[in-house]
This record gives C-alpha cells, sequence and structure tokens, in this order.
C-alpha cells in the first residue's frame, strides 16, 4: 500500500515534535552520532588518499565456492558494498553489450526517447540525468538477470542481512527475485549528466511513516548504537509514496553489472561507503538550524539529496568505485548514499545494466505479479514511467528466452500464462 502524505509541511512538523518529546536528549545523542561519522569519515579519507580501495572487492569464485573469508564479510558489512569481480566473463558482457547496442539502434530508441515520460525522480539534485535508458526486456538483461553465476552472487549479498528478528522472518534470502531495472549508455566527452549524492528507497517517508521509523527504532529510541543496518525488521512493511522510478520492491542491495570497462573519471558510480550513514541523515533532519517544516530539502517522491548545506561531513566520504571490467558486478545497500560522476573524462562508453538484489518476501511477491504482466508484453514495469518502448521492438526478450530459473524469479508461473491467454480469447 502507498504512503499518503496530505498536507507535507504539517506532517513533518508535527513528527519531528513527536520524535523530540520521546527524546529531549537528540542534540546530545546527534553530537555522539557526528563524532562517530567523523571518525568513519577520516578512516575512509585514509585509505583513498593511500590509494586503497574504500570498496571492499571480492572475487565470485569465492563466491561461489563458500571461500569469502570473514573478514572480509565484515568489512562489506562495515562500508555496506561491494566489487565482486568475474561474475561475468569479459567476452559475455563484451558480446551483451554489443546486443544492447545493435537493440538501440535498430529500434531507432534514440529518437523515441525525445518523447518519454518524464519521471521527475531526480528533479530536486544538483545534476541532470545520466544517460540512462528506458529498456527493460533486451535479451542480454534477461539473460543476465537469470544467470546462475549472477544468482549465486545475489543470493549471497541477501545473506549478509539478518533475515529472522523481532521473532519474524522477514524475508526469504536463498531467494533472488527479479526486479527489472534499465541500462546506462553513457558516451565518452559528456558532462553534467551525473547525480548529484542521494539515497532511493523512500525520502521523507524514512520519518514520517510509521512502519518506516520502526526500521529506525533504536535510532529514533536514542539506543543509536544498537541499530544493525542488515536487520530486515520492518524493512519489508515500509511504504513509498507512488511514483514513477520509486522502487516499490524489497531490495537488500541496488547494483550494476558492467558492460564496459570504467573507473574513477570515467562518468561512473561513487559512494559513501558507510552502512550506517543514516542515522546521520536521520538525526540531522531533527537539528535546530533546520526549518521545523523541512527534512533537510527531503521531497516526496523523490530521491533523498545528501547535500553540501546540511550533509557536508558525509559528503567529504564520497568515493569513486575501483576500477570495474565488463562482466564485474557491484552491489551496495539500499541505505547507502551514492552518486554519479558530472563528466565523463575517457576515450569509451561507460556501459552498465541495473540489477539488485531483491529477495523472497510477500512485498516483492505482490510487485512481481504486475511485473511479469508487463514482461509477456513488452510493456514497462509497474514502477516506471509507462514509456512501453519495447512493445513492438525486434530482438526484445520474450518467454522463450526463459529458463526454469528465469521464469521463477520472475514470476511467470503456468497459472499467469493460462490466465493471460483465458483474457487474450475472450
Amino acid at each position: 500500500m502507498a504512503f499518503v502524505i496530505d498536507n507535507l509541511p504539517e506532517a513533518i512538523r508535527n513528527t519531528k515534535q513527536q520524535i523530540r518529546a520521546a527524546l529531549p536528549e537528540y542534540k546530545e545523542i546527534f553530537r555522539e552520532v557526528e563524532a562517530e561519522m567523523q571518525r568513519r569519515v577520516e578512516e575512509i579519507v585514509s585509505e583513498r588518499e593511500a590509494g586503497l580501495d574504500v570498496i571492499p572487492v571480492a572475487q565470485y569464485a569465492d563466491i561461489a565456492s563458500g571461500n569469502v573469508s570473514a573478514e572480509l564479510i565484515a568489512r562489506i558489512k562495515a562500508r555496506g558494498a561491494c566489487v565482486v569481480r568475474s561474475t561475468f566473463s569479459k567476452e559475455q558482457a563484451t558480446d551483451w553489450d554489443d546486443e544492447i547496442a545493435t537493440y538501440v539502434e535498430r529500434n531507432n530508441l534514440d529518437a523515441k526517447l525525445a518523447n518519454a515520460a518524464e519521471d521527475k525522480y531526480f528533479g530536486t539534485l544538483a545534476s541532470a540525468k545520466p544517460q540512462i535508458y528506458g529498456i527493460y526486456w533486451s535479451r542480454p538483461q534477461v539473460q543476465a538477470r537469470q544467470a546462475e553465476s549472477l544468482t549465486n552472487v545475489r543470493v549471497f549479498m541477501n545473506n549478509l542481512w539478518q533475515a529472522e528478528s523481532e521473532g519474524m522472518r522477514h524475508f526469504d534470502p536463498n531467494v533472488a527475485l527479479v526486479y527489472a531495472d534499465r541500462i546506462r549508455r553513457r558516451p565518452p566527452g559528456s558532462a553534467s549528466l551525473g547525480l548529484s549524492p542521494h539515497t532511493d528507497g523512500g525520502s521523507v517517508e524514512r520519518w514520517l511513516d510509521e512502519n518506516f521509523r520502526k526500521v529506525y527504532r533504536h535510532v529514533f529510541s536514542g539506543n543509536w548504537r544498537k541499530y544493525n543496518a542488515f536487520d530486515s525488521a520492518y524493512r519489508p512493511d515500509a511504504r513509498e509514496v507512488a511514483s514513477p522510478a520509486v522502487c516499490s520492491m524489497f531490495r537488500t542491495f541496488q547494483g550494476w553489472t558492467a558492460l564496459t570497462r570504467q573507473g574513477k573519471g570515467d562518468g561512473t558510480l561513487q559512494l559513501i561507503p558507510i552502512a550506517e550513514s543514516m542515522v546521520y541523515v536521520l538525526f540531522r533532519a531533527l537539528q535546530d538550524d533546520v526549518p521545523e517544516h523541512e527534512l533537510c530539502g527531503a521531497e516526496p517522491a523523490r530521491a533523498l539529496s545528501v547535500n553540501e548545506k546540511y550533509h557536508s561531513l558525509l559528503l567529504k566520504a564520497l568515493s569513486s568505485i575501483p576500477l570495474m571490467e565488463p562482466g564485474d558486478t557491484i552491489f551496495w545497500h539500499s541505505d547507502v548514499v551514492h552518486a554519479v560522476e558530472n563528466e565523463h573524462k575517457g576515450t569509451g562508453y561507460s556501459n552498465v545494466m541495473y540489477i539488485g538484489s531483491s529477495p523472497g518476501c510477500a512485498k516483492n511477491s505482490a510487485y512481481l505479479e504486475k511485473q511479469a504482466l508487463t514482461f509477456l508484453d513488452g510493456r514497462t514495469p509497474p514502477d516506471f514511467a509507462p514509456d512501453n518502448f519495447e512493445v513492438d521492438f525486434a530482438g526484445r526478450g520474450t518467454i522463450a528466452d526463459l529458463t526454469e530459473l528465469g521464469r521463477s524469479q520472475l514470476g511467470v508461473t503456468e497459472a499467469l500464462l493460462k490466465s493471460t491467454m483465458t483474457q487474450a480469447s475472450v
């Protein structure tokens, strides 16, 4: 069920009053949080200046064999992100990149984008949109999502979370469902096409929705050191303000698969690799220098901006990801702040397929059924602005391209197929 706000300024004022009344020492607690974030930021900056990778790196072979060290797992959880080398072979990723280029050109997508529906999701961010193409069902995307190797990686990432707590089992970490997302194709030399720092998966809801506040129950009760970013309690119950491009599935991690070589300066991803940075963001909005009717600029149906005015401490830790080769994947916790570099100073395309990790739970199953129907006829998935470009695209992935695992992950069941066939014959 979507979260509805009738009077935003009033809702913010009332919520702030409630939280502060229950937590009169909110200023003192924020100073504690600020000191801890300062320590974490300095650690990241020190590593970065020493030329070290501040984003942990795992090898797919180690994930597949179950040989990821406890030390690396702890580092992934602290940083809230992980690069996985060689999830796919370079040859496979390059072939997919070539096929997507053909798919885009053959179907004249660039011309169609001029009439694309506007999702406005990033409308409040300082930068313009990166070159994200509203295609979801090309054969490479369909094949990559259902691949055994990527499934293994997503299951590994899911299992970093605490799936059971508060006397409940919140999701099945060993199930990797498909959340169909878009692609990025960014040519060399492009400028001012990045995204300024933000988080997805909820903005004002994190304070205003009672279900979302339960996710941060330890934060808002003042026991912020007890907060565990990987405790999934109440996360599948959180509600979002309905909007095109606002994800309505529960993702343990956002992620993408590299189709080309790309690193710092290539117009690619940046992260603030602190899994608990949301604690700072939540408390920052309660401080007295923030207007009573505002939450540090957060707006419903928009990405949650992390900005210089209110979050300058965190921004010092904003770091470009390590050099990625075709076939490498990267995942970042659903609360981790991320951005896209404004300028692509490299010499080749910076291309990715967005594929995150969505485990098995009731919330995700509810979305899956609606999404499966859009797959069958090539329409835009339910969460996105309804361009429906691919309905008549040549080379689109179809049910014939799905493996048994792919059908399961996408929710294409025999019952669904029979239902659609019956409706078509009426």
